[in-house]
């Protein structure tokens, strides 16, 4: 992996994930409880011994700015030539800002030629997924691969999510469909599913370079890598498949697009459960984040009726259970559950004060909430919506503007998440 470059596109706007993008980059959205959204990719580029990889970013980055900052810069070495860097919209080859993923990387292509790196693994800040990158890079080493597309076996009945793959025995990939509504198409590698790209693509530079500059100058290109690129060349270079080895070593391969609030939901539930689809704790591959430093855990009372306790639940240090009870709920650091409290099936950001008889389920409370006392939420929806964003789905999203004026201390908009 030494010869090879990472780029993490990190810069979407994140709308379906509103309104916890309103103040922050996608991939900077808590997951997990201590985790963010892009520490799962840049844990996969760690585990994978890539250790050369800029983080192009756009929208509301000062967050995701800090956290880069403070957990990973140091995981890597500036003496042997490593780094995990940020490469804010420099204009350097365009008056525009990111006009797609494909635009992402060619307004960086200077950036990227400076490296002198043979190949250049495109992916994305926004997926939850394990895999070993290195796996990929062998493969396309021995195929003579010019572009590599890590692909995923889908049922045909979700091929309007996904670009579409259609690859010959030999694994060369001869067709490439951008979300279809339906299709005949069918994978070699299981007849009765469909192969799906999961945005992961390994270029060799000397390929990579020209295509980007050929689609620059396409007036009538999106300059996206599913809709634009890949389309138009797998008749023109060696474009093969990595089917997918999943590393998180579960019967289901797992990967998620966690772009939407029911998506991040769903995903965040998984890994509160009893038995996870995706593992946490697994140690042959750490996921790795910046944490700060927090009292551990701690939970009180033990009255009828008055009892601090959260069962399958995660809760991180620096939370207090003060005679309240937590259940299938995710808590972040420095979260307060006050007496005869009730937190069901919810997901709560740090620095959140959740006030005495409150009652809340099936939401996501965003960071620095002060919940008054006796608040129900996630009971009545078509209430909820009169204060609070609430999804199709019935999940309540409670933002901090909520409590802008019932915090029981200023908030402070400038500190890091």
């Amino acid at each position: 992996m030494k010869d090879t470059l990472g780029v993490l596109l990190a810069g979407g706007a994140g709308e379906r994930l509103y309104p916890l993008t309103r103040d922050r980059a996608k991939p900077a959205v808590t997951f997990g409880g201590i985790y963010r959204i892009i520490d799962v990719t840049l844990s996969n580029c760690i585990n994978s011994d890539l250790r050369k990889v800029h983080i192009l970013t756009q929208y509301k980055a000062l967050s995701l700015n800090r956290h880069i900052r403070e957990g990973w810069s140091n995981l890597v070495s500036r003496h042997l030539g490593e780094f995990i860097e940020i490469l804010p919209p420099m204009k350097r080859v365009s008056d525009n800002w990111y006009l797609g993923t494909a635009d992402a990387v060619y307004q960086n292509i200077y950036s990227i030629g400076s490296e002198q790196p043979r190949r250049v693994l495109v992916l994305s800040g926004d997926h939850i997924y394990k895999m070993n990158y290195e796996l990929m890079l062998q493969q396309h080493v021995d195929a003579g691969a010019d572009v590599t597309l890590a692909t995923i076996l889908i049922d045909p009945s979700e091929t309007s999510r996904f670009g579409v793959v259609e690859i010959d025995r030999e694994g060369r990939i001869v067709g490439f469909l951008e979300k279809p509504q339906q299709t005949d198409i069918r994978s070699p590698y299981n007849p009765r599913m469909v192969s799906g790209s999961m945005g992961v693509y390994l270029f060799n530079t000397d390929v990579l370079l020209p295509i980007l500059l050929k689609d620059a100058e396409d007036p009538n290109s999106s300059h996206d890598f599913g809709h634009d690129i890949l389309p138009r060349i797998v008749d023109e270079y060696r474009v093969y498949s990595f089917n997918f080895v999943d590393e998180n070593k579960k019967e289901a391969l797992y990967w998620r697009d966690v772009g939407t609030l029911e998506a991040y939901y769903e995903a965040n539930m998984d890994v509160v459960s009893v038995s996870p689809v995706f593992n946490l704790y697994d140690k042959e591959w750490p996921i790795r984040t910046h944490q700060r430093q927090y009292p551990p855990a701690k939970f009180v009372f033990a009255e009828p009726g008055r009892r601090g306790e959260a069962v399958d639940s995660i809760v991180c240090m620096g939370c207090i259970v003060s005679g309240g009870a937590v259940k299938n709920s995710l808590l972040s650091p420095d979260v307060r559950v006050n007496s005869y409290a009730e937190v069901d099936a919810s997901i709560v950001f740090s620095h959140v004060n959740i006030g005495r008889h409150c009652r809340i389920r099936r939401a996501i409370v965003d960071r620095d909430v002060h919940i008054p006392e006796g608040t129900v939420i996630g009971y009545d929806p078509e209430s909820d919506r009169q204060n609070y964003f609430v999804t199709e789905s019935g999940i309540t999203v409670v933002t901090r503007d909520y409590s802008l004026f019932e915090s029981p201390v200023p908030v402070d908009y400038f500190t890091s998440e």
